[in-house]
């Protein structure tokens, strides 16, 4: 393989495996590195690439709203993700959420089925020379992060997000839990979010 014509991608995440798949798709070799499970992380349980850590909700599907528009755009253009979170997809009204172990092994499947995509399965430490995406998001390992910051002259990398926690069914009390959907827009007839009453 022509190095010179090599894409590298570091992180298997969503940005990270749709960047990889775009490229592989127009014929570019792509080598997808990933540190898991060789070296795990705070917020991940497996090493499945795609792992959602936070909610399972990808957001509206309202293409009239900025993510839904943002999705219909996306599936025209073939994504790997949408068309797995597609394929995976659970009850959620007018969003697109997903189960998120089915979510993360089909995308695994997917780019480790794909011809143009090799996946290394080791930590990167220093911004590689030549064609990269960094998408590393906000679990970046702290030698790759401080490389980062050498070379943009940061002393911190900034992520924001919402916290969002995953609760277990069996954990809810469902006499004082109610279901019901946003907008009455859900696909079960009891409502497809399950809402808890907070007293403070």
């Amino acid at each position: 393989m022509d190095k010179s014509k090599q894409l590298i991608v570091i992180g298997g995440g969503l940005a990270g495996t749709e960047a990889a798949w775009q490229a592989a798709e127009l014929g570019i070799p792509v080598k997808l590195y990933e540190m898991r499970p060789e070296r795990n992380t705070e917020a991940h349980v497996t090493g499945n690439l795609g792992e959602l850590v936070c909610s399972n909700s990808l957001g509206s599907v309202i293409v009239h709203k900025a993510p839904g528009l943002l999705k219909a755009e996306m599936r025209g253009l073939g994504s790997l993700i949408l068309e797995c979170a597609t394929q995976t997809a659970v009850p959620a009204g007018s969003s697109l959420a997903v189960d998120r172990e089915g979510f993360a092994e089909l995308v695994t499947s997917k780019i480790e089925g794909h011809p143009n995509i090799e996946i290394v399965r080791e930590e990167v430490t220093t911004v590689p020379d030549g064609p990269c995406v960094i998408a590393t998001g906000p679990l970046t390992s702290p030698t790759l992060a401080a490389d980062i910051g050498r070379i943009t002259g940061q002393s911190y990398l900034y992520f924001y997000d919402a916290l969002s926690p995953i609760v277990e069914h069996d954990t809810i009390d469902m006499t004082i839990a109610f279901r019901k959907s946003r907008y009455d827009t859900g696909e079960q007839e009891d409502g497809d979010y399950i809402n808890c009453p907070m007293t403070e």
